[in-house]
């Protein structure tokens, strides 16, 4: 299949498997589309058409120098959907993927969309400010871009063990996994990775989630290590009317492939409701 080319000519890759009725996912910082490629086979396979794009400056996608940014992405996000010409959509974004879906509904609404899933989601705004007092400090994501600028292949093989709740008492978390993981990460260009940073922890996406007008669940797990609840969902689930939250108990940032199997069903369940 032929990239999805945007207004500014960054070619985006992206997956599309089976027919009916369209999934379009968004994958998390700092993977790509083959990280969701469980939940595609298992969508697909169930009479579902699922679509996973790789964000600009990630995996087989466009390395652009600018554009790096939460409305460059949901304008992406908004190409590979028109470019298809999917509608009656269910969004599902992961982590900085919850931003990138949170801010196109901003931007562009809820015509084409039915229902929104949003696991180990970021929004409203991670960072600490005035109004944000229970955000994480700013040297917090200073200490990221330390690790990318100094080292990105170890601070990937660290961020892979809190990402998945690897470093838990009982974890069974396999070397495959982890090694997976820093293997996405590689792929992406350190300009997209280091911009994002500030993309995914700056963007304040307070007034896009007030604007959901369509069936929406919140998935986030109780012992996320990358983005904890208590700044995301906790505070994300009470600005969308009528939102569901459901909480994994020792659930990892990761839940998409640690709790698969359980991810896997909720999400089947959220979409033929």
């Amino acid at each position: 299949m032929n990239p999805v080319v945007t207004r500014d000519d960054a070619r985006i890759f992206y997956k599309d498997w089976g027919s009916g009725q369209p999934v379009v996912f968004s994958h998390a910082w700092p993977l790509n589309a083959d990280s969701w490629d469980n939940q595609l086979f298992f969508i697909a396979s169930r009479g579902y058409r699922a679509v996973a794009h790789d964000r600009r400056g990630h995996g087989r996608s466009s390395q652009t120098w600018h554009g790096n940014d939460m409305d460059t992405f949901a304008d992406d996000l908004a190409a590979v959907i028109e470019a298809l010409d999917l509608k009656n959509v269910i969004l599902v974004g992961h982590s900085m993927g919850g931003g990138e879906v949170t801010r196109y509904i901003g931007r562009y609404g809820t015509e084409r969309v039915a229902k929104v899933l949003l696991v180990g989601a970021t929004p409203p705004l991670m960072l600490k400010t005035g109004t944000n007092p229970g955000g994480l400090p700013l040297s917090v994501f200073d200490s990221i871009r330390d690790g990318l600028s100094a080292d990105r292949a170890d601070y990937f093989k660290d961020l892979a063990v809190r990402f998945l709740g690897a470093n838990r008492d009982g974890s069974k978390i396999s070397r495959g996994m982890l090694d997976e993981f820093r293997l996405q990460a590689m792929q992406n260009g350190l300009k997209a990775v280091y911009d994002c940073v500030e993309a995914f922890s700056e963007t304040d996406l307070t007034e896009d989630l007030k604007k959901f007008d369509v069936p929406t669940l919140f998935i986030h797990g109780d012992d996320d290590q990358t983005v904890p609840i208590e700044v995301s969902a906790r505070l994300a689930s009470k600005l969308v009317k009528n939102a569901g939250l459901k909480v994994y108990a020792g659930g990892s940032h990761g839940l998409p492939s640690t709790n698969r199997d359980e991810f896997n069903a909720d999400l089947l369940v959220f979409i033929k409701e």
